[in-house]
């Protein structure tokens, strides 16, 4: 399925501001539930950025190996040298 270019790009941060508005607003001024949707609403947009800037093990890029020359390309040792 394909988003439209504005979710594609907006849609994940207009998803977490919401998660944080809405724990924000229920750490607030709601009690049970609302303690357990602000761990939620708060808890998840947080972890998502701590993994997202988890350290990475660097990636090693392989070696290209060396090739050829096609043989139109082929450069010939001269066969006469001039005086």
């Amino acid at each position: 399925m394909r988003f439209p270019p504005f979710l594609a790009l907006w849609g994940g941060p207009i998803a977490m501001a919401l998660l944080s508005a809405t724990g924000l607003a229920t750490a607030l001024v709601s009690d049970t539930w609302g303690d357990w949707w602000s761990w939620v609403g708060l808890g998840v947009p947080v972890a998502l950025m701590g993994w997202c800037c988890r350290p990475r093990a660097a990636t090693r890029t392989p070696t290209p190996t060396p090739r050829a020359h096609p043989p139109h390309m082929a450069v010939e040792a001269p066969t006469h040298i001039p005086e």
